[in-house]
């Protein structure tokens, strides 16, 4: 990666996801404005993915579960095989979303079928999990053990948005019970909304952060991090501390508004740590009719107030590098 600036490094990709794998290639996925389909596109670098061709692998149900809000797709590769986590919604309850999982039934994820497995599974005896607004789920793993981690709302659309974690027992179901790892807490998660929600895990010099994204997705949105010992338990809230305050916000001098709900990869050097995120160029969303589902019959000045329907939240790439505590440290250029 080259470019030092904060133009966008795929245009109008909410939610980026980026995974280098094996092969060396990047592979690219992201929330599109249309909220209907998921698309993976693939590169030998990272500013590749810029014009790469893409591929829609899945489309959206017609009615019932994953038939509207197909948000935050994520691709990983598990135990030999290709996963896509998504979080989506219904036409008949637009706001009951749930995590759920896509499988390759091949090696060549843009070109080979996947298949449905349904919604992600909580652990045996646990009656909390994904019973309610849950979404943006990442999977990582640490020391011999992979965790789940995603975003849950207790209490309806309107309630706070928390994140929560556990141990995967395979890729399609939880092994533990989940554990809170954050509440909103502190005035910056809590502009509009109480949020806490699309988390990105970093690993460095023994330590691991959850980067995660608050408050609501305007120009308020922004970032923080949990951290922990690598070799901490890492579901005892002891183990992890928070950001006070936010570590990637709104920047009026370079124009760049609402960033967050990011991921890492590395650059082409394989060492060099990056940061995938999406911003949008100017302050105010205006929801664009042209990308609203047809059974939306709200009032047209109602959807032009949407931030959800402005297509311009743009994927921006940065590096990350770490002050002299090893704490990452997120610069806009």
């Amino acid at each position: 990666m080259t470019a030092k600036t904060n133009d966008p490094l795929v245009a109008q990709r909410a939610d980026p996801f980026v995974y280098k794998h094996s092969d060396g290639f990047y592979y690219f996925t992201g929330s599109v404005p249309t909220y209907d389909r998921i698309e993976l596109r693939k590169s030998a670098t990272i500013e590749g993915l810029q014009d790469a061709e893409t591929f829609d692998v899945w489309f959206k149900h017609e009615s019932g579960p994953m038939s509207r809000h197909i948000w935050a797709p994520e691709i990983h590769y598990l135990d030999g095989k290709w996963y896509i986590y998504f979080a989506a919604s219904e036409e008949e309850d637009i706001w009951a979303l749930r995590p759920y999982v896509l499988e390759c039934t091949g090696q060549d994820p843009l070109n080979d079928e996947w298949v449905e497995l349904g919604m992600m599974q909580a652990a045996d005896g646990d009656e909390k999990s994904f019973i309610d607004f849950s979404l943006d789920a990442t999977v990582f793993e640490n020391n011999g053990k992979r965790y789940f981690c995603w975003a849950e709302k207790t209490g309806g659309q309107f309630a706070a948005s928390n994140l929560y974690l556990a141990e995967m027992e395979s890729p399609i179901k939880l092994k533990t019970t989940q554990f809170m790892l954050t509440t909103p807490d502190y005035d910056w998660e809590r502009v509009d909304f109480w949020v806490n929600e699309g988390p990105a895990v970093l690993k460095h010099n023994g330590k691991i952060f959850i980067a995660f994204s608050a408050s609501a997705t305007g120009a308020c949105y922004c970032m923080g991090y949990m951290e922990a010992d690598e070799n901490a338990d890492l579901l005892d809230r002891n183990s992890w501390t928070k950001t006070r305050h936010p570590v990637l916000q709104t920047d009026y001098d370079k124009k760049i508004y609402g960033p967050g709900h990011n991921c890492f990869t590395v650059a082409e050097d394989d060492v060099t740590p990056l940061c995938v995120y999406h911003a949008r160029d100017y302050e105010h969303a205006v929801g664009d009719p042209s990308v609203v589902p047809k059974t939306d019959t709200r009032p047209l000045e109602e959807i032009k107030q949407d931030p959800l329907y402005d297509p311009n939240r743009h994927a921006r790439v940065m590096e990350v590098k770490f002050d002299a505590e090893g704490k990452p440290v997120f610069e806009l250029y």
